[in-house]
């Protein structure tokens, strides 16, 4: 799977990966390959990204909307720290 973090301010990080699991409105959900298409709104908390090589990196988000559809992720963050 292919993901992309953007703010409007600029893109925070691209590549491939396993998973990723979001904080969504309604509770945490996680991403694997092949999910089924979704858009979603995001509450603040913490994105963990887990790469190819399996190693977890997070990102702490204070809300935004990811778009999941034909394995291409996309993650539009109102900010990032």
């Amino acid at each position: 799977m292919k993901i992309e973090i953007i703010t409007p301010d600029k893109k925070i990080f691209a590549g491939d990966i396993k998973s990723v699991r979001v904080p969504g409105e309604k509770g945490s959900f996680q991403v694997l390959k092949d999910h089924a298409p979704i858009i979603s709104t995001l509450e603040g908390g913490i994105v963990y990204i887990v790469d190819l090589d399996g190693k977890e990196i997070q990102y702490v988000i204070s809300g935004g909307v990811v778009e999941v559809k034909t394995n291409q992720i996309i993650l539009l963050a109102d900010s990032v720290k």
